[in-house]
């Protein structure tokens, strides 16, 4: 699998998974009732399309199937799979200008 395959996958499913559990955290009732059960149900539809159609963009991608891999990644929003800048692991250091940008 490519180093890039479940990160962007965990980019995608915790946002939902924190999504549903901020719903349910206001509901605080945590008797489960219909509108919670679509919830779970609508996190697990999106996050199974994603998988499916992110693993046939990397199955595309390793049998040089160029079809597979454009079908599935326009089916994701975007043709091509997502690449990450190799920055050995650290971001570039940050520099303080002095000036303050409060009011």
């Amino acid at each position: 699998m490519p180093a890039s395959l479940f990160p962007s996958v965990m980019r995608t499913v915790v946002p939902l998974i924190a999504g549903w559990l901020l719903t349910v955290a206001v509901r605080a009732g945590v008797a489960i009732d219909s509108e919670q059960v679509v919830s779970a149900v609508t996190v697990g539809a999106v996050l199974l399309y994603y998988v499916v159609f992110r693993l046939l963009e990397f199955l595309g991608t390793k049998l040089r199937g160029t079809a597979l891999q454009t079908v599935a990644g326009f089916l994701l929003g975007w043709a091509r799979p997502p690449a990450y800048l190799n920055t050995g692991g650290a971001l570039p250091p940050v520099t303080y200008s002095g000036e303050s940008r409060a009011g």
